[in-house]
């Protein structure tokens, strides 16, 4: 087929695609394109720890590995929104939108098909009242960067992606925003 045929059938097809009506468009659209789950995780650090930092990280059940504080987001809720939202049901912090830095990248597409929308924040560890809930997040800690804990798989996938922890490329740096004045 020459390009000159095939640009003409696209033409023909988006103008009837366009010609339908809005409801039914959406619905091809549901139907055909890729479907990803969206999260939101939250990068905890200690604003009074020395370099390299620590990192605020919980233990969830079933109890194997550490992870960080995260969840999915709501239908229609916004990812800042969602992130607050998880950050103070699973450690207790209570913050705003203006303490949460996107990271960057601040979207991490995964190959299983999902999304995280990830964001950094800043925390005197000291007075910081954290706690976990006991049925959500069974524990909740301060990490050094160079001494974490086991973590989920998935964990120390995206810290990796992010110059932290075990996955980091070697010789990396980690990729964490200026704390904060």
């Amino acid at each position: 087929m020459n390009l000159r045929h095939s640009t003409t059938l696209r033409a023909i097809a988006y103008g009837t695609f366009y010609r339908l009506p809005l409801v039914v468009r959406r619905r091809i659209v549901r139907a055909v394109v890729p479907k990803y789950v969206v999260g939101a995780v939250v990068f905890v650090h200690d604003s009074e720890a020395p370099a390299p930092g620590r990192l605020l990280l919980q233990f969830q059940p079933p109890g194997v590995s550490w992870t960080l504080p995260a969840g999915l987001l709501q239908r229609k809720e916004a990812p800042i929104d969602g992130a607050l939202r998880e950050l103070h049901e699973e450690t207790g912090l209570k913050l705003t939108r203006a303490d949460l830095i996107p990271a960057t990248p601040n979207a991490i597409v995964h190959a299983k098909g999902w999304v995280d929308m990830c964001f950094h924040a800043f925390v005197p560890a000291s007075t910081a009242p954290i706690r976990a809930d006991g049925a959500e997040v069974l524990e909740i800690g301060w990490y050094s960067l160079d001494d974490l804990p086991k973590l989920s798989p998935a964990t120390a996938r995206l810290l990796g992606m992010f110059g932290i922890g075990p996955q980091a490329a070697p010789g990396s740096t980690p990729q964490i925003p200026s704390v904060p004045r």
